[in-house]
């Protein structure tokens, strides 16, 4: 079994993970209320949060579950922020040491990648290896606050990546949309609630695409029209259109997330045999559905990471250090490195 610990950001996880079963267990604080209240992460407070609630999260998973079968402990380690990785770092060494068992440091974008097919595992675990060979290559798309980018899993498990953002993440791009239109945090979900009283065509907002043939995203530009938009509008018109201006500015976002999505399905010539989406903005209803219907259109099966797994959790951190070994940070003794900057890891 893997014991699994997540702190990259505001998210204070635990997961274990049995093969033979699938995730037997998960605990999960967030810090969304706290953060809240300032209109988005306080790095300083995010550190000093997982310093309170690992302790209490690891006694019920211990309660809960039992360690005594734990052959592994795997901990993010990188992208994130350095303190908040540090600290789950920390910890997983010091129960590596407790358990006398080797400690592993899991990419957090490559979790992200590998999260769609937790259910899969779940579902039938002695046959996964042949359900998962049977998906591959697979075409995925990770959208979150921090990153967005599309990558290919190939047939040897191996991740590149395809394209990733100029500038902004997606839901960077959302959050900031929303702070512009005093809706709060997290703004993804704010605006994805008032844009379903709008009308997506109400205001045009740039797409950011490109060339046909480019895969690289971009989404500074929408934002940027849509604070000189609010800038042309009264306070009163800004209230008054206040669902038509977010499901505008929401359609442009996951319309660049979908046409980059149908190019990089077309450029692969057919030869994707799965389409999937992972990251905290998978969450969105709308894009979900338009993510499906491009797997529809192109024959191929659409893999979603569960609403569980979708944002910072230890669950697909447990689950990537199973499936994808290779792709694991080992080094001699503890030495484990915390690598805030990270992009998605080796190929």
């Amino acid at each position: 079994m893997i014991l699994a610990l997540e702190s990259s950001c505001d998210e204070t996880a635990v997961a274990v993970f049995d093969p033979a079963r699938g995730l037997v267990g998960e605990w999960v604080h967030s810090q969304i209320a706290l953060h809240g209240r300032h209109g988005g992460v306080v790095p300083d407070l995010a550190t000093r949060e997982h310093l309170r609630h690992f302790p209490p999260l690891l006694a019920r998973a211990q309660a809960e579950v039992g360690w005594g079968g734990v052959t592994q402990v795997a901990v993010t380690h990188g992208p994130g922020l350095a303190a908040c990785l540090a600290i789950g770092v920390a910890a997983a060494k010091a129960l590596a040491l407790a358990l006398r068992v080797p400690v592993v440091g899991v990419n957090h974008l490559r979790a992200h990648a590998w999260s769609p097919f937790v259910a899969l595992q779940a579902e039938a675990p002695a046959d996964f290896s042949a359900r998962l060979s049977a998906l591959l290559p697979h075409l995925g798309l990770i959208v979150s606050g921090g990153n967005t980018l599309l990558f290919t899993l190939a047939a040897d498990r191996r991740i590149t990546v395809l394209s990733s953002t100029r500038d902004d993440a997606a839901g960077e791009a959302l959050d900031k949309g929303a702070k512009l239109l005093g809706l709060g945090y997290p703004g993804g979900p704010l605006i994805e609630r008032l844009a379903a009283g709008g009308r997506p065509d109400a205001f045009d907002f740039p797409r950011g695409l490109g060339p046909r043939d480019e895969l690289d995203f971009s989404f500074s530009g929408v934002k940027t029209s849509l604070r000189y938009r609010i800038e042309k509008l009264t306070p009163a018109e800004v209230q008054a259109r206040q669902a038509d201006l977010c499901a505008s500015y929401q359609q442009a976002v996951l319309e660049a997330l979908t046409r980059k999505t149908r190019s990089a399905l077309r450029q692969g010539g057919g030869g994707f045999r799965s389409l999937g989406l992972s990251g905290g903005v998978a969450n969105n209803a709308t894009l979900r559905a338009a993510l499906q219907d491009e797997a529809r259109r192109a024959g191929v099966p659409f893999l979603a990471a569960q609403p569980a797994h979708t944002g910072d959790n230890a669950g697909m951190i447990a689950f990537a250090a199973w499936a994808d070994p290779a792709g694991v940070e080992r080094t001699a003794g503890m030495g484990l490195r915390v690598e805030p900057s990270a992009g998605l890891g080796t190929a």
